[in-house]
């Protein structure tokens, strides 16, 4: 009996011990990037589209399955929208980890862009893949049949690196920063896949710098995993954000997405196959539903060029696929975001962005882009959002980007099969025994 228990100990440790992920899923530091110290414009030669993956793959038609697996793209049937706009000539900032322009799904879609991080661009373009994967989902290159393709292929990333080597940033002063040095720097989409729990006067104040000179915000709304409660995480839940939860692959809220009254649009976020430096890998999160609702907006600015960002909200959330309880609700918001819908569809014209109700802490809402002369301010209470001087922040509050590496859920339950059997069949044994230890 005693030999059996030893038995029935091993083989349950043995199937209950993790699986080793695949290369896709693996850490973004646990592969080495040989790449240039800032983001650059990367030469579309024949070497610079060979796949690159973590580790050799013997099969070249592995690199396909990236393509194919794609789920995204068929939900929000690209293909048709892209009969109508691809996002060609609309900058879109990605306020992130960085982003690896070199990667072959980006050569030739990254602009150079910012560190903000680590000025002398001694982490690299992105250490941790996080912005990569986001600017893959945005402008991935369509003009092959390899690897990620993005939602509005022909559009162009603005990289500005706010988060560490950790995937966090610790002041918000630092996004606001960004986020004012990308519309200054021609973006007319910014994409934020972080943020926190606590306001910010500082990033309020850019935000609203944003909207007052006629850009679109889109941020997600955050994840359980990493938040210490369920809250909509800030950005997100500043009126006249964009704020985005996730779905599965059901068309139901993704359980691990934080939403509320704040939500504004859902997209696509688990089983996500995404570009990082050096590879793919598999990730969820509402970080990957953020730059799909991004992506569009950035297709609906191609295709009508003088369309203010009220205009461009108000036709994302008015041709949202209704989701839930009729109209708006606290857990889809508006709906799937439905770029065919956003691109073709009669919509109104209104003269306010129609999320911005004027509370606080947002002070400013919508307007057309400023000239250049010296008398120009941004309208709404309190002036020019530019002369703004924050205070000083609480000591060090923390914040994340809402993404990580998705285990499969086949390998879960194969897991557990594995062990239930192991279990049974050390009873069995154990029982077994004991009979033939009392005839």
């Amino acid at each position: 009996m005693g030999r059996s228990l030893l038995g029935v100990a091993a083989a349950a440790a043995l199937v209950a011990a993790p699986l080793a992920p695949p290369a896709h899923a693996a850490p973004a530091h646990a592969a080495t990037a040989s790449v240039t110290t800032s983001v650059q414009v990367a030469a579309r030669s024949v070497a610079a589209r060979e796949p690159a993956w973590p580790a050799p793959v013997a099969d070249p038609e592995r690199v396909d399955q990236v393509r194919a697996e794609q789920w995204q793209l068929d939900k929000l049937q690209a293909e048709t929208a892209w009969r109508s706009s691809t996002g060609r000539g609309v900058i879109v900032a990605v306020i992130d980890s960085g982003v690896d322009g070199s990667h072959p799904d980006l050569a030739g879609q990254v602009l150079p862009g910012i560190d903000l991080v680590s000025p002398a661009g001694v982490d690299g373009p992105d250490p941790v893949g996080h912005g990569t994967t986001v600017a893959g989902l945005i402008a991935g290159r369509r003009d092959d049949d390899r690897g990620v393709v993005g939602l509005a292929p022909d559009a162009t990333i603005l990289p500005v690196r706010v988060l560490n080597q950790e995937n966090r940033y610790d002041d918000s002063m630092i996004v606001a920063t960004g986020v004012r040095w990308a519309v200054d720097n021609g973006a007319r989409v910014i994409n934020l896949s972080l943020g926190g729990s606590d306001t910010s006067p500082a990033l309020a104040a850019a935000l609203d710098y944003a909207f007052a000179r006629d850009v679109v915000v889109v941020a997600c709304t955050g994840n359980l995993a990493t938040s210490t409660g369920t809250k909509v995480w800030y950005p997100a839940r500043e009126p006249g954000v964009v704020a985005v939860a996730g779905l599965n692959t059901s068309d139901d809220l993704w359980s691990g997405s934080i939403t509320g009254h704040e939500t504004v649009l859902t997209a696509p976020a688990t089983a996500v196959f995404g570009a990082r430096p050096n590879g793919y890998w598999r990730v969820q999160g509402t970080s990957f539903a953020s730059p799909l609702v991004a992506a569009t907006a950035a297709l609906v600015r191609a295709r009508y060029p003088q369309m203010s960002a009220a205009d461009v909200v108000n036709r994302l959330v008015t041709t949202a696929k209704d989701l839930g309880p009729t109209g708006r609700d606290d857990r889809f918001g508006y709906g799937l975001v439905d770029p065919v819908a956003a691109l073709s569809a009669d919509v109104p014209s209104v003269v306010r962005n129609p999320l911005d109700d004027q509370s606080s802490p947002g002070k400013v809402s919508f307007g057309r882009a400023p000239g250049s002369g010296q008398g120009d301010r941004a309208g709404g209470q309190g002036g020019d959002p530019s002369s703004f001087t924050p205070t000083k922040q609480q000591s060090r509050w923390t914040a994340h980007p809402a993404g990580q590496p998705d285990e499969p859920t086949p390998e879960r339950l194969w897991t557990g099969l594995a062990l239930f059997v192991a279990l049974v069949t050390g009873a069995a044994l154990m029982v077994r025994r004991f009979r033939q230890s009392h005839r």
